[in-house]
């Protein structure tokens, strides 16, 4: 029992060190006074006043990307102008590869950060110059991540306490939260888990209707959309388009990347912009204004045609033939150029922006930046609770494992069925512990890297929006996991070894136990490495399972650590599987003795792990070096997260990239269009 005792030590000594050491070094809990302001909270709990009004305007922005020689290989975007105004819906459209969906990620300080790409322009906030970069704007993606296994109230709800002052009292926030719910459609789903693809939960407009909602917690004066329609029905499309107009009439700026709506949504627009091949076609007012233009052009929109179809067939390339692409690349070249010089219908815009004298209820950067959010030790409590809720929730995924353990024991225990103490039960043995080492590390490792890579990215996007920092969320999401985790592997030893007759000590039992539930919390651990090594859940199950194929062929089984070539002996080292294989030979072969009829018999346990080279060593040796490989890729996770959070673009002017005189003068109009709202 003494060993028992010491085996279960080293697991909790494991997860206390990763969560106290490693994780959060140099950090401590606090609890932060409150020293905001009444006034700050007053305002955000009086969400239903209009918000400050902002504009936006853009000049010339270029986006270009060049291979590793310098060459220019392709240009997302040609001299991009334009302007966004307060309580109006600016939708950008352009056929596929139009540069639609770089241009609203350079506005939102969204476009990925890429070596060899160069990105010039001009960006004003209420005519005054500033980065993208820096501004705390929300920002709808076209794909909705969120965790599965929370309701909509409460993944709303957890949002609110993560980015609203912690000074705002709990039935403020709760009615904060009501009010959004109500806001966006969202109460007849509230209490319905979001699902995913195992889960069946909310439907897809109502995922993104909860994307909207979770961005407007901290009521940002702008909001970009990217393609707000993809996967839905006509119903919900229209649904979705008209909360944002909505949005838009209760003061926010609106921008939403779009590609080919019906003609009802079409209708919804204020404000429209077309692009073609990364040039702008027209920007102006949407609707009748848009099909004037092109009317007095020669381009008239037949009766009965949704406008949207009208315009991405007028400014798309046709690549049917040659002739055709011909003619169609001259049409879009002409609008450009007509477009370019077009200066009265730039003039012309309504361009009516809110009375910026007036108290706003809420910055344009969000409450957050206007009163402190919560302290570490709040943070880590309310990621505990979502991880517990993930993880525990997830029946399908748990009742897979459950009965895969179950499985996976039955057939390996009647395989192995009562093994006796012959001679050539020590092959079946050793076999036995192999599998159950391999067995245990790889569904450890495959669960992990199917569930990560998804969560990492909710994760990025939170810790973007400055919610929280890495350490409260891995120490949560380690904590919450260690019960759901042990299960597995205790309901796996528990069948598997009685049925296999394995040594029949009862402090054996404890200490098999202890092996296999330290070797799934590592695997789980190497799995999450992984998951923060690559960018895509496809490529984590790519690679995690070679690189434990790699542990599996230096386990101990297959190949001798002492006949391990030299470069290659630091690999067993490094071996989860082979630390875990050895724990389990020695707990296993340690005082047995076997049936003997020949001199060159193996008389008892200690011959075996002699053989095996596992004799100078222990359980508890055994159990330390896979400790510490658990910490290890632990602390390789936290390292490799803050190594490969998101980059993004930063939108800067150069002075040394030419300006033509069209685009000079297209600025001209777009500031005497648009005057400062300072």
């Amino acid at each position: 029992m003494k060993q028992l005792n010491a085996n279960i030590g080293v697991l909790l000594v494991a997860a206390a060190t990763t969560l106290a050491v490693r994780l959060f070094s140099g950090k401590r809990a606090r609890v932060e006074d409150d020293e905001n302001s009444d006034k700050s909270v007053k305002d955000v709990e009086k969400a239903g006043t209009p918000v400050e009004p902002v504009t936006l305007k853009w000049h010339n922005i270029t986006c270009i990307l060049k291979n590793k020689s310098g060459k220019q290989v392709k240009e997302l975007l040609k001299n991009a102008s334009g302007a966004a105004k307060a309580g109006r819906l600016l939708a950008i459209m352009g056929p596929s590869g139009s540069g639609k969906t770089t241009l609203l990620n350079i506005l939102a300080g969204q476009l990925p950060a890429a070596p060899h790409m160069k990105l010039t322009g001009l960006l004003y906030v209420n005519g005054t110059p500033c980065s993208s970069a820096n501004q705390k704007w929300a920002y709808i993606r076209q794909e909705d991540l969120f965790f599965s296994q929370l309701t909509v109230r409460e993944t709303l709800s957890l949002a609110a306490e993560l980015q609203l002052p912690y000074s705002m009292s709990g039935p403020a926030r709760e009615k904060y939260v009501e009010e959004l719910l109500s806001r966006l459609g969202l109460v007849s789903c509230a209490d319905t888990r979001v699902g995913d693809e195992k889960v069946r939960g909310i439907s897809g407009g109502e995922r993104k209707r909860l994307s909207i909602a979770c961005e407007l917690i901290a009521s940002p004066s702008v909001i970009f959309a990217d393609e707000p329609t993809t996967g839905l029905d006509a119903f919900q499309a229209e649904q979705v388009m008209e909360t944002l107009r909505k949005l838009a009439k209760d003061g926010h700026t609106i921008i939403c990347s779009i590609h080919q709506p019906r003609g009802s949504i079409y209708f919804k627009f204020d404000d429209l912009m077309l692009l073609s091949e990364g040039t702008l076609i027209y920007w102006g007012r949407a609707q009748d204004e848009a099909l004037t233009y092109f009317d007095e052009l020669g381009y008239k929109c037949p009766e009965h045609v949704n406008p949207a179809e009208f315009f991405a067939d007028l400014i798309s390339v046709d690549f049917s033939s040659p002739e055709n692409e011909s003619s169609s690349r001259k049409r879009v070249a002409s609008l450009v150029a007509t477009f370019t010089k077009k200066k009265g219908l730039l003039a012309g815009m309504d361009i009516t922006v809110y009375n910026t004298t007036r108290e706003p209820s809420i910055s344009g950067k969000g409450v957050t930046s206007a009163a402190k959010k919560h302290g570490w030790l709040k943070h880590f409590k309310l990621l505990l609770k979502r991880a517990w809720w993930q993880a525990t929730r997830d029946g399908p995924t748990n009742k897979v494992r459950s009965r895969m353990s179950v499985a996976s024991a039955i057939i390996f225990g009647s395989i192995f069925w009562r093994m006796g103490l012959i001679q050539s039960a020590i092959q079946d043995r050793m076999g036995l512990l192999q599998v159950a080492a391999i067995n245990t590390a790889m569904s450890g490792l495959i669960k992990t890297v199917n569930v990560f890579p998804k969560e990492r990215a909710i994760v990025d996007r939170e810790r973007a929006k400055g919610n929280y920092s890495l350490g409260p969320y891995l120490g949560a999401k380690l904590l919450a996991e260690i019960p759901v985790g042990a299960a597995f592997p205790l309901l796996f030893g528990s069948i598997l070894y009685p049925m296999a007759r394995l040594n029949p000590v009862l402090s054996r039992f404890g200490n098999f136990a202890s092996i296999v539930t330290v070797e799934s919390f590592a695997a789980s651990a190497m799995g999450l490495t992984v998951g923060a090594m690559v960018p895509t859940t496809e490529a984590a199950v790519a690679l995690g399972p070679s690189l434990m194929t790699v542990f599996i062929v230096f386990g101990g089984y297959y190949v001798n650590s002492g006949n391990t070539p030299v470069i290659f002996r630091w690999i067993p080292q490094v071996s989860l599987i082979r630390w875990a294989f050895q724990a389990l030979c020695i707990n296993e072969f340690r005082g047995l003795k076997f049936e003997c009829h020949n001199s060159y018999d193996l008389r008892t346990g200690e011959q075996v792990l002699e053989r095996m080279g596992f004799g100078g060593s222990s359980v508890r040796e055994s159990l330390t070096q896979e400790g510490r490989i658990l910490l290890f890729l632990y602390w390789t996770t936290y390292i490799l997260l803050q190594k490969n959070k998101p980059r993004y673009q930063e939108l800067k002017f150069s002075s040394d990239f030419a300006h033509s005189s069209s685009d000079a003068e297209l600025l001209t109009t777009v500031n005497e269009a648009l005057p400062s709202t300072d």
